[in-house]
């Protein structure tokens, strides 16, 4: 009997589930509270990052930080760069809020951004901010686009959710721009259910995310900054409780979700260190004429969520694995460019290398339980029926 090899496996265990139980029967507080104020405190000190507000998923941590430049007044237009390899949530928080995006092409490298398409884009559109994606775990030129975007006033936002444990030139992936987004969906690299959190060093902007996490108030801020808000509009103690002072949302979690993440945080070096291996498995065990990914010659760990092909002939390489019960799945969201929602709004855009993963990309199982004998066997499948990626 053939046992199936899933795309993902929770991280969410037997242990942790027990030591939940055991939290509940003291009937603590399950709303936003002490819990969730650890474990944004446990992840700074993790990531190494100033700041951590949790909120309800990676997408909702996008849409908070979209809002948080706009209403800080950040952004010296409406342009901002995005990925055509990444995902809705990337790309809809910008569209949402009136602004312009500017589809920029990825590598044929890494998956992450074309670095001379984005120069070109720079010097053409002259955007006020990037938000760039880290695919699967790999660096997408992070120093480079960092180097380059501070010499022309051009903010960079890392959307991380995919790509936790992994580190440049000692740094963790999402500590580099002004702010940076992570998941804890299941499948991820740790779970908390649905859950996201944004990390900055930037104490302004950390503030603006709290306040709009929880509808516009100030009831997250220091007593300091409280004051100064309060005394703006002439509040007091017992009025500003309900004073909204931005547009903000309900996107917060709650405090049974941060309970599991910070149970979470203990396993995160393991499961690095697992989608490391497992990512150097599948490489070394491919056919050497097939595309593999460049990893960037600064980048210390890969913490591989999925390991990506290219392949000419994608659906009989579906086919194949899905007759071995072994999970796949298109390569992120293809091009966003191609989306449907895309289309209805501004026309079909295509651009060549996103064309390519569009129409031969897909990706392969990578967790903590799979085993060296599983990626062998789905290899070994690979090497039988693929073709070569046509570029």
């Amino acid at each position: 009997m053939t046992i199936p090899t899933k795309l993902c496996s929770d991280i969410i265990g037997k242990q942790d589930i027990d030591l939940l139980i055991e939290w509940l029967k003291d009937v603590p507080r399950l709303t936003k509270g002490e819990k969730t104020l650890e474990f944004e405190d446990g992840f700074s000190k993790k990531i190494n990052s100033k700041h951590s507000i949790y909120c309800n998923s990676g997408s909702s941590a996008n849409l908070l930080i979209v809002s948080a430049l706009q209403q800080m007044g950040l952004l010296h237009n409406n342009k901002i760069v995005v990925p055509q390899v990444s995902w809705s949530t990337t790309v809809f928080p910008v569209i949402q809020f009136g602004l312009t995006p500017v589809l920029c092409d990825c590598n044929l490298d890494n998956l992450g951004i074309d670095v001379a398409h984005l120069e070109q884009i720079i010097r053409d559109e002259k955007p006020a901010a990037i938000i760039l994606v880290h695919v699967l775990g790999f660096d997408s030129h992070i120093e480079k686009i960092i180097e380059l975007c501070e010499a022309n006033n051009v903010i960079v936002i890392e959307d991380t959710c995919e790509s936790l444990g992994s580190r440049t030139s000692g740094k963790t992936l999402g500590t580099f721009g002004l702010a940076s987004s992570f998941s804890f969906y299941f499948g991820h690299h740790i779970s908390t259910i649905e859950g996201g959190m944004v990390c900055t060093d930037d104490d302004d902007f950390a503030d603006m995310v709290r306040m709009i996490r929880s509808h516009g108030w100030d009831r997250d801020l220091s007593d300091e900054k409280k004051q100064q808000y309060r005394s703006a509009c002439d509040a007091t103690d017992f009025d500003s409780l309900y004073k909204f002072y931005y547009a903000g949302f309900n996107l917060r979690s709650t405090d049974l979700q941060a309970f599991l993440g910070i149970n979470q945080l203990d396993k995160i070096d393991f499961i690095t260190e697992q989608r490391e291996a497992n990512y150097w498995t599948y490489r070394n065990n491919l056919r050497d004429d097939l595309w593999k990914p460049t990893l960037e010659k600064n980048q210390d760990t890969v913490s591989n969520m999925g390991y990506p092909i290219i392949v000419k002939n994608k659906n009989e390489i579906y086919n194949a694995l899905s007759e071995e019960q072994i999970e796949c799945r298109p390569l992120v969201a293809g091009s966003m460019g191609m989306q449907p929602a895309w289309v209805n709004l501004y026309g079909e855009t295509a651009m060549p290398n996103a064309t390519v993963i569009d129409k031969q990309g897909m990706y392969l199982p990578n967790h903590q339980d799979l085993t060296e004998e599983n990626i062998i066997n789905i290899c070994s499948i690979i090497n039988k029926e693929a073709q070569q990626c046509r570029k």
